[in-house]
């Protein structure tokens, strides 16, 4: 079903805003921006920073009413009162872009009633624009993406952590081929068919998962939980019980295999 016109147009903010931000941290890539670490041990930059102004400057003001939600931005539960809301990972990858390498990413989703209907993911070094918007399609660089599958978990390409990677190595998972990529260009990855699937064990932000999750789905593949179960964002706690994304014949396959395992 075509999406509605206002879905339409908050997509066309969403997209032409995270390619604007890519493109400021494409500017600063490669310099040595000023970085520290956050309460949590974590690891942030200028860029960062820079990156996240730029999307807030752009999108709050332009819809007053939605949400907000942002890795660089302190939570604030007023969000929960809104509907529509605004998820925001200025860099996705903060480490690559310290050591000056490509896998980073900046992404952002709109959230309608805790579920994503717009999202990108924009590789800035790589040039790989990833977009979706609800029952239209994953694509990159405009182009349909489809996401892999098969009845077999055998040889499979999943990125993952090792402690998921090993629950699933009885089965014939192949190692993680991902190198160093960050969650979002993981699912990213598997939407366009370029990784068979991506398993994480432990709560992931909704930051780091919602544009990706919807590129997948998109895809035609399945993003839940470790326990098979779907994700609702702008919850209370923006966070998420684990990964699991694949297509939808391996998706039940792995979520066979960690229960087994």
């Amino acid at each position: 079903m075509p999406a509605s016109e206002t879905l339409t147009q908050d997509a066309r903010l969403l997209f032409a805003t995270v390619r604007e931000a890519g493109e400021l941290g494409r500017s600063m890539a490669g310099q040595d921006v000023e970085r520290w670490k956050k309460p949590d041990g974590s690891q942030v930059t200028a860029a960062d920073l820079a990156i996240n102004a730029r999307i807030e400057k752009i999108l709050r003001p332009a819809r007053p009413d939605y949400g907000w939600l942002s890795e660089e931005t302190p939570d604030d539960a007023i969000r929960l009162s809104h509907g529509r809301i605004w998820i925001i990972d200025p860099i996705d990858g903060t480490r690559a872009f310290i050591e000056h390498r490509h896998e980073w990413c900046v992404a952002a989703a709109l959230i309608d009633n805790g579920r994503p209907v717009a999202g990108a993911v924009f590789r800035p070094m790589r040039d790989e624009f990833y977009t979706a918007i609800a029952g239209e399609g994953a694509h990159l660089n405009g182009a349909t993406m489809r996401a892999a599958d098969a009845d077999t978990l055998q040889d499979a390409r999943i990125a993952g952590n090792r402690k998921a990677l090993g629950q699933l190595s009885a089965a014939g998972v192949s190692g993680d081929p991902s190198g160093a990529l960050p969650l979002q260009l993981r699912l990213a990855y598997v939407a366009a068919g370029r990784l068979d699937g991506a398993v994480s064990v432990g709560n992931r932000n909704d930051w780091d998962l919602a544009a990706g999750e919807l590129l997948v789905n998109e895809a035609g593949g399945i993003v839940s939980n470790t326990q098979g179960e779907g994700y609702i964002y702008n919850r209370p706690q923006p966070w998420q019980q684990g990964l699991i994304a694949a297509g939808a014949k391996r998706h039940a396959a792995i979520i066979q295999q960690l229960r087994t395992a």
